[in-house]
């Protein structure tokens, strides 16, 4: 299935895609779907990120040409860090940076939605935990990043995580392709049969440290090719099997 959340006139609404429609439901889809009866054209849906998370925990350098590029080694285990919920950004959505930073840089990611409380998840059980797979950008302030020293002011500021278009259980994770193109240019490509820790063991790392509740999102790295964005520049990440996530910088 592909699960979507959508803008209705009385708040933000779960819903099934269903051909050229969506079926929409009562109750996000963690635990049961439960229709409500609504049917709506998807071209006339304005799509909201199809999650609802409390933290967005997302993994540095698993990929190894990536870390090459940020002058070093893979690291050897999973190097974890948080977006907050104020960065999530919907498909079609803005990005925007305070004036202060000087370079805003693209992330094209894999990412998996949690559907039930995950805590010490066995690697052979983690799709009992995952709702689907969905398209990410983890925007990064770079300089802020590197000025820092640390990633929680340049990951972590408002609109810097577009998620979306949808989450599906229709694909295998352990070998999609990905794509990010600026402005129709591919900039960056990719497998996730490239993952140094794969999604299974990236659920048991996590999951034996803190708790994932339903709706958390699991960010999986991205692979070589960051660069920068300014503004005007639109900027597409396409995973195949899921679609393709689009935001233009402001």
């Amino acid at each position: 299935m592909k699960y979507v959340r959508i803008e209705r006139p009385d708040g933000p609404c779960w819903g099934i895609i269903k051909g050229e429609d969506v079926l929409t439901l009562s109750k996000p889809p963690y635990e049961e779907l439960e229709y409500n009866g609504g049917r709506l054209p998807l071209s006339q849906c304005r799509l909201l990120a199809p999650c609802e998370p409390t933290k967005i925990v997302c993994v540095g350098k698993n990929y190894a040409e990536h870390a090459k590029e940020l002058g070093g080694d893979p690291p050897g285990f999973p190097v974890l860090f948080l977006k907050g919920p104020n960065t999530l950004n919907r498909p079609e959505g803005a990005v925007h940076a305070p004036d202060f930073v000087g370079r805003l840089d693209y992330e094209g990611e894999l990412a998996l939605v949690i559907k039930r409380r995950a805590m010490n998840v066995k690697g052979n059980h983690f799709s009992d935990y995952v709702l689907g797979y969905t398209c990410l950008n983890d925007v990064t302030a770079r300089d802020v990043q590197q000025h820092d020293g640390q990633w929680t002011r340049g990951k972590s500021m408002d609109g810097f995580c577009p998620v979306g278009p949808w989450v599906t259980d229709e694909v295998d994770p352990a070998a999609l392709n990905l794509v990010t193109r600026l402005n129709g240019k591919t900039v960056q490509q990719g497998s996730t049969a490239e993952l140094i820790t794969s999604i299974s063991q990236l659920l048991e790392f996590i999951t034996a440290a803190m708790t994932l509740e339903p709706g958390d999102v699991v960010a999986t790295g991205t692979p070589a090719g960051i660069g920068p964005m300014i503004p005007g520049d639109v900027v597409e990440v396409e995973i195949e099997g899921i679609g393709s996530l689009k935001n233009q910088v402001i």
